[in-house]
């Protein structure tokens, strides 16, 4: 009887729901059923708080710009490629160093990365700021470079961090908590953007070390982490990064691949919304275009909370949500093919993909960061936030190629992308009853 118990505490997540025998911190945990810092205390309440606003920042780095790209376009007198690489080199450098920031987090500890990161986010932000000033494309550029290195060090460490200090269902509702406040950025980060530019274009740049200045003191001052890291040597390190992969990648490799289009498909979304509200027959800008960019962000915000708190480690549960999003996002995106010209059903559809992304992305989230232990946990979050954020980076510049072409090759290519992740999904991502 001890011995099938012992068995069912330390299921392996993995598409053929292997069983073996776990270690002594998931079967404490497990049995429990409790995190591992306080359980509903006011210190995890502050604890969550400030890990939100980790995320905040990050999104705060890409979509605060979005609304003054086509204003910066005229002031800088570049193309529309030209102004999506403000998105797209960000994105692209975080991704690049986000699996060497992994390393090094699962070596010195989170904090130890998270802390210079956001300093060193917040001071780039002035360096863009100034680029600007001198109306030089290069040094903005650079500085954008800058933030997307330091950005490797934000986030994506947060969700390593998530699974450190909790377990069971309060990791869950943390890492549902990481994935709203991502979408609650997108949400606020057009409304700010668009209001800082009626004091001038360049606002935002100046605004990041703000935002990075109260995220850095909630780090250092709400949250207290585990001194015990891997001290391990590197060999070893990649080689049992490539065990996990010899054994659980079909389904790992899948996780990574939809959370990439998730990302890839809004931000695209939001690329191509932001251009074509500027244009005929809406002639939408200031702060009502970015509003508008808020509405499907918010239905995304929702969600995400929702569903990281109902899923908790219910593998069938997420299951179900995931590929119920994936087909809400195929069949929404399809539908705007018929109605993009009118201007309320099409941000509704696109309202409805983004609902759809907000069940997708903590269930993957919730799945990637419980098949590790502790001590890989921020290389596989790293790797997985990489393929994230080169998502990111490729939707506004392949977006704008297509919007070239036309709405409809837009809009056909994303939901046959959508179509075939929900296919990949569904045949590939098993989840046990219980994951953990």
């Amino acid at each position: 009887m001890e011995k099938t118990k012992k068995r069912k505490l330390n299921i392996s997540f993995h598409s053929d729901i292997d069983l073996q025998t776990g270690s002594a911190e998931t079967q404490d945990s497990e049995s429990t059923g409790k995190s591992k810092n306080s359980t509903g205390s006011k210190g995890q309440v502050w604890e969550f708080i400030a890990l939100a606003t980790i995320p905040i920042v990050l999104v705060f780095g890409n979509s605060m710009l979005v609304p003054g790209l086509p204003e910066m376009q005229r002031e800088l007198g570049i193309n529309k490629f030209q102004s999506s690489l403000i998105i797209t080199i960000f994105s692209l450098a975080a991704g690049l160093f986000i699996p060497i920031i992994g390393y090094l987090s699962d070596r010195f500890g989170r904090k130890v990365i998270i802390i210079p990161a956001l300093i060193l986010y917040g001071g780039a932000g002035i360096l863009a700021g100034f680029g600007a000033i001198w109306n030089s494309f290069g040094v903005i550029i650079t500085a954008r470079a800058i933030q997307g290195l330091a950005a490797a060090g934000t986030a994506p460490i947060a969700m390593a961090l998530v699974g450190d200090l909790y377990d069971g269902g309060t990791e869950s509702k943390a890492l549902g908590l990481i994935e709203a406040s991502n979408g609650a950025g997108k949400v606020l980060s057009p409304i700010i953007g668009s209001l800082l530019m009626l004091i001038v274009w360049y606002a935002s740049f100046f605004a990041f070390p703000v935002f990075c200045a109260l995220s850095l003191l909630a780090v250092i001052f709400m949250i207290k982490e585990s001194k015990q890291h891997s001290k391990q040597e590197l060999r070893k390190y990649l080689g049992k990064i490539g065990g996990i992969f010899k054994e659980k990648g079909r389904w790992l490799i899948t996780a990574f691949f939809a959370g990439s289009l998730g990302l890839f498909i809004l931000f695209g979304i939001l690329f191509y919304l932001s251009n074509i509200l500027e244009d005929k027959p809406y002639n939408i800008d200031g702060v009502v275009k970015g509003l508008i960019l808020a509405i499907p962000l918010l239905g995304m915000v929702i969600t995400s909370y929702t569903t990281g708190s109902l899923i908790k480690k219910n593998g069938l549960l997420i299951r179900w949500l995931m590929n119920i999003g994936l087909i809400a996002m195929t069949l929404s995106l399809a539908a705007t093919l018929f109605f993009f010209k009118n201007i309320y059903v099409f941000i509704g559809l696109l309202t409805v993909s983004c609902i759809g992304t907000g069940m997708l992305l903590p269930c993957l989230n919730t799945m990637i960061t419980g098949a590790v232990e502790k001590s890989e946990r921020g290389m596989i979050t790293s790797l997985y936030n990489s393929l994230r954020f080169l998502g990111v980076a490729a939707g506004p510049p392949l977006f704008g190629w297509m919007m070239d072409k036309s709405d409809q090759v837009v809009f056909i290519t994303v939901s046959s992308l959508s179509l075939v992740t929900l296919g990949l999904v569904f045949f590939l991502i098993k989840p046990p009853r219980q994951i953990g």
